[in-house]
Parts: structure tokens; sequence; C-alpha cells
């Protein structure tokens, strides 16, 4: 099909905020998306469940799910903004990929936090994931600020920085977001190679 092949199109974007929407419209439909045992039945990340039980899918199926329209909605803003600019640019499979492996290591960092502190609370969202999408695109700025002169990856890291230790308060999973932002950092210093301007095409007349 012409439409999949089309690079303008954010496709992997549009089908994680489809696919988000869709279970949290189904979860809400048929039971209430803020109540914490509800979500913990339908699959919630929570530390003892997954090291004591071995219910491990909980590592992948609690990044589709939503506590609430606003938290929904605030964290597929940012995902549907962010993969639209970058998503193309950096690849669509290395996207997805880089995607899952931001929200897995977010869950890591989330739980080593928990194991410290001996809290187990029992958590919801993509925005670990969408964090490392967001810190993949703050390297790719400082990649083509170093290439080209352009882009302002300072103020997206001061960006950063605030989105994650500006909203520490209680029920928000910082220690996800640092952990999805810093992977996200190294992904994008690993795996993305900006083009270089192609001059090839520019004529030249001297003395014109």
């Amino acid at each position: 099909m012409d439409f999949l092949k089309r690079k303008d199109i954010p496709l992997v974007t549009i089908i994680l905020v489809a696919v988000n929407v869709i279970i949290f419209l189904y979860m809400d439909f048929t039971g209430n998306t803020r109540d914490t045992m509800y979500l913990y039945e339908h699959g919630a990340m929570e530390v003892s469940a997954v090291l004591d039980h071995g219910e491990w899918y909980r590592v992948l199926t609690h990044m589709f799910m939503h506590s609430g329209i606003e938290h929904l909605g605030n964290n597929m803003l940012m995902l549907g903004v962010v993969g639209y600019t970058i998503e193309n640019i950096y690849g669509r499979w290395k996207y997805l990929i880089s995607y899952f492996i931001c929200g897995i290591c977010a869950t890591i960092f989330s739980a080593a936090y928990d194991i410290y502190t001996n809290q187990y609370p029992v958590g919801v969202g993509a925005s670990g994931a969408i964090m490392g999408i967001f810190g993949i695109y703050i390297m790719m700025s400082v990649k083509s600020k170093m290439e080209d002169g352009i882009g302002d990856p300072i103020r997206l890291l001061v960006l950063m920085a605030l989105m994650i230790f500006g909203n520490m308060q209680e029920g928000v999973d910082w220690m996800a977001h640092l952990g999805g932002g810093l992977t996200g950092l190294v992904l994008g210093l690993l795996l993305y190679r900006p083009k270089k301007r192609d001059n090839t095409s520019m004529k030249y007349y001297p003395y014109e």
C-alpha cells in the first residue's frame, strides 16, 4: 500500500497512539481506570508480582495502560509531537524498537528504586518510553548541531530535566522518567547518524 510507504507519515507513532487509546477506552468502559486494584488485575506493573510470582508480562502491559483521561491525554500528546518530529528521520524500525527498550529500561530503574525504598506501588503509563523517545530527540539535536550548527539541544536538555525533577510529587514515577530519558540519550548517541548536507547540486558562479 502506498500509504504505508509514505515517509512523511509517522506510521509507528500513529499505531502506538491508537493502541494506547483503544486499550484505555476498553478499560474505561469496562471498569474504573483510576482504581488501583482494577489496574493491577489487568496488568499494571508491581515489583513483587513480577519478582515473586513471575508475572513478567507486566513489564510490557503496563506501558499501554493509563490512569484517567488526563494521564492518557498528556502522554499521547507528547508522543504524537515528538514522534511526528523524529520518527522518519531516526528510522521507523529503530524508533519502534527504541520505544520498547526505553520503556523496559524505565521500568527497571523504577523497580530498582522501589526495592531500595521498600515500597511497591502499582504503576501504569507510557511516560517512561515516551521520555526515552524525547531523550533520542535531544541526542539527535545535539548531533545535528555538531554536524550543521543547527538546533538548540541545551534548551531541550533543560526542558527534560524540568520534566523529570520538576514533577516529583506523589503519584508520579519520576525514576521511570529518569531511566527512560537516560536510555533514550544513550540510544540516540549509539544509533543516530545525521545525514551530511549534500552540496554537489549547488552551482557556483565566481565573480558574476
